[in-house]
């Protein structure tokens, strides 16, 4: 993500929800110069394959322009800093899991009812982030960052969405950065590995949590 920010999407109005929703990349405009995007590309395969080898903590600027062929400059005009650029190494997993919950198979994706959406939801975002938690806690370096991340946004709106149409009682909006929370990646990283708990476990506490706002699955 650079300096700029998206603004956040608007929430559908009740009885106006959009059965689909638009992809939102993690900090990427819509359109990039092509040779913008070739650059983008070998940054972000130099960074891969550093990641690899030496893991999110030891990951710096200068080591990706350096395996890229390229000045420090450019990494930091192409991400903005450091976060930025573990925020863009997260995009095209994230992208993955937008496709599966906006136009995949069901109970994630449409085709389920909206209940059902909503307890898939949970399991399926704690699975992709397990993998990932070193690199998505490494980019967290401003608290308020992730909630400006349109990607964090569309999954808001995605839970606000199905709350609205399983016609669960109470505030929407907020209701979703309840049960979001509730899966956060630094409350999950700590969950399971200080106190041991296992996946499991946390994908029974949000199907506790979802049955008792009012859509049982």
């Amino acid at each position: 993500m650079t300096g700029s920010v998206t603004p956040p999407p608007r929430l559908p109005e009740p009885g106006k929800e959009r059965m689909n929703l638009p992809l939102a990349p993690t900090d990427e405009p819509p359109q990039l110069r092509a040779d913008a995007a070739r650059n983008r590309t070998l940054l972000l395969d130099a960074a891969s394959r550093l990641l690899s080898g030496c893991g999110a903590a030891d990951l710096t600027m200068e080591s990706v322009a350096a395996a890229a062929g390229v000045g420090k400059g450019t990494v930091f005009r192409r991400f903005g800093d450091r976060a930025g650029l573990l925020i863009a190494l997260l995009d095209h997993r994230e992208k993955q899991l937008q496709a599966a919950f906006l136009s995949g198979p069901p109970p994630l994706g449409p085709g389920a009812s909206a209940a059902d959406r909503l307890h898939a939801f949970g399991p399926a975002v704690l699975r992709h982030e397990r993998d990932h938690h070193p690199l998505i806690l490494a980019s967290r370096t401003d608290p308020l960052r992730n909630y400006a991340v349109p990607a964090h946004h569309l999954r808001i709106n995605h839970i606000a969405m199905l709350l609205r149409q399983a016609n669960v009682p109470g505030d929407p909006e907020l209701l979703a950065h309840s049960l979001l929370g509730s899966i956060d990646t630094a409350l999950v990283h700590h969950l399971t590995t200080e106190r041991g708990m296992p996946l499991e476990r946390l994908e029974e506490a949000w199907h506790h949590l979802v049955t008792r706002l009012g859509a049982p699955a």
